[in-house]
């Protein structure tokens, strides 16, 4: 299979494998009827999945396992575990109690499918190509990440219909993976014993430390937009005003969207150079999150472009970090800096997801969503001091071609 094929099978696995993640959050309505749900469960049916994932990927960067085992194998893994987790919860459990665990437990999995999925992709893909690649995944894992909410929204599926159809997609990612995907020629063999120690000292580092500050604003505002827009949508505008059902409107602005800004964000990457590309991302979905309490009163027309643009914008930047990252580190622990750098980007999501319905309860939904501003627009700080700093050099080669 060439290289152009491989990279297609990655993003197919990321789409099916990533589709459990927010397969929950799609199906809050129908919970809150059935299981009582209040807000703080909602809340937690999301940030256990993220803890899970902080927790699964911090045990990976500390044992080295992406730069130590073959990577598609752990992808198919996790993916197989994943969406294990995902049907026991469809078919088992009747409260929320008992659905936080397993939350946690596909997040732990997740953690296997997301940063692998990155090391496989930079496997595949030279230095001039690489912004366009990342962004194919992050396109790939917007999709999967948005699958539930239009699964939940064509029809009148039961919610546990939702997460069987969910786990579906993850258990064909596992099989895909393990009779297709292979490592590409752009790996660098990593030290036998790895070094976990790297997932630190990276930080060390100007160039690492700048393109980690900077995801770390971008995944402030990422995740908490994601889990609240339809309680944003909802709350503000109405099902009502809206082209179809709030879920629909979410899968085409968030997902669909974030799909053309991630090829735009990896398009601009490698044109502009990844601080460039990744500041522009920035700097829209910040004077996004500023403008979110005015839009609301505008017309169904535009409230809708005006989320496809920030569904666009807000993920655009994320393959862009991935690579900027990939290419800052050492060769031979670009599984672990990479795997290090989203378990403390995803930990950050848990407090802004956290702290976003408190903010809505105080002040209402519309303002809810001003939190996220100081996210991106400080990443773009970040970004702005990373275009200036000298490439790093190892054994002879250089971290980034261009910035």
């Amino acid at each position: 299979m060439n290289a152009v094929a491989q990279r297609a099978v990655i993003a197919a696995v990321q789409v099916l494998g990533l589709a459990v993640w927010f397969s929950m959050s799609a199906v809050v309505p129908s919970l809150r009827t059935e299981w009582g749900l209040g807000s703080t469960g909602a809340v937690w049916l999301t940030a256990s999945v993220q803890l899970g994932f902080v927790t699964g990927a911090l045990t990976s960067a500390a044992l080295t396992l992406a730069d130590r085992l073959p990577p598609q194998r752990l992808l198919a893994i996790g993916s197989a575990l994943a969406s294990a987790c995902t049907v026991l919860l469809a078919v088992t459990v009747d409260q929320a109690a008992t659905a936080f665990p397993l939350r946690f437990l596909t997040g732990m999995c997740l953690a296997a499918v997301y940063p692998v999925g990155m090391k496989l992709m930079a496997s595949w893909s030279g230095r001039a190509e690489r912004g366009r690649n990342m962004g194919v995944l992050i396109g790939a894992l917007t999709l999967g990440s948005t699958l539930p909410h239009l699964i939940a929204g064509l029809g009148s599926l039961p919610w546990r219909g939702v997460l069987l159809a969910a786990a579906a997609a993850g258990a064909l990612a596992s099989v895909v993976a393990s009779a297709f995907l292979r490592v590409g020629p752009h790996a660098a063999p990593a030290a036998p014993a790895g070094n976990p120690r790297y997932a630190l000292t990276m930080f060390t580092e100007r160039r690492p430390r700048l393109a980690n500050l900077g995801y770390f604003g971008h995944m402030w505002e990422l995740y908490a937009l994601w889990t609240w827009i339809p309680a944003y949508l909802s709350a503000t505008a109405g099902a009502g005003r809206l082209p179809g059902s709030v879920g629909t409107a979410v899968f085409l602005t968030m997902g669909i969207g974030g799909v053309v800004g991630c090829l735009l964000g990896g398009w601009g990457a490698d044109r502009f150079g990844r601080p460039s590309a990744a500041m522009a991302a920035l700097l829209v979905s910040g004077l996004c999150c500023l403008l979110s309490p005015l839009i609301v009163d505008a017309s169904p027309e535009l409230l809708f472009a005006f989320c496809a643009v920030w569904g666009a914008a807000v993920i655009a930047d994320s393959g862009v970090f991935s690579t900027s990252l990939s290419e800052a580190v050492d060769p031979r622990y670009v599984g672990t800096a990479l795997t290090a750098q989203t378990a403390i980007g995803f930990a950050l999501t848990v407090v802004s997801i956290q702290l976003t319905p408190l903010l809505a309860d105080a002040f209402g939904w519309r303002y809810a969503l001003l939190l996220l501003a100081p996210g991106p627009l400080a990443g773009a700080v970040a970004m702005r001091a990373l275009k200036g700093a000298e490439p790093l050099r190892f054994g002879g080669a250089v971290g980034e071609q261009r910035a």
